[in-house]
């Protein structure tokens, strides 16, 4: 599916040409969704990178605290936080370089795609990477 938010070539671009994934809420905590896909990132060949106040190491991965403690290139910040949150997630991975931004399934901020998109970043939002690579592995 290809809409304003989820452009087909952002997607594809994120999930088969970028290996470095910064995972914004990623705490130790298995019930959680945002463990569950980094688990999923890491079986499909991606590096993660946990970013959590707390900065944990979660599935043999270092965690930082803040995007900006990360001592090595970003290729993608994946947000999973809530919508009124997540626009200083995207406005950061701007700051340090990422190429692209991913706003999970529900995560929705309309004023900072647009602004993510405007400084040349591409953002994937209110998708999952499972839901994408489901649709193709369906396909």
């Amino acid at each position: 599916m290809d809409t304003k938010w989820q452009d087909s070539k952002a997607v594809s671009s994120m999930l088969d040409d970028w290996d470095t994934w910064a995972v914004v809420g990623l705490s130790g905590n298995p019930d959680r969704t945002a463990y569950r896909i980094a688990e999923l990132l890491q079986r499909r060949g991606k590096r993660i990178v946990p970013i959590h106040p707390d900065a944990p190491t979660v599935l043999g991965e270092q965690g930082y605290a803040t995007l900006s403690d990360v001592p090595f290139a970003i290729d993608v910040v994946d947000v999973f936080r809530k919508s009124e949150a997540a626009g200083e997630f995207a406005d950061q991975a701007v700051e340090i370089g990422a190429k692209g931004v991913w706003f999970q399934l529900g995560v929705i901020d309309e004023a900072a795609f647009q602004r993510t998109i405007a400084k040349g970043v591409p953002v994937v939002m209110d998708t999952c990477p499972a839901i994408e690579w489901g649709a193709r592995d369906s396909a």
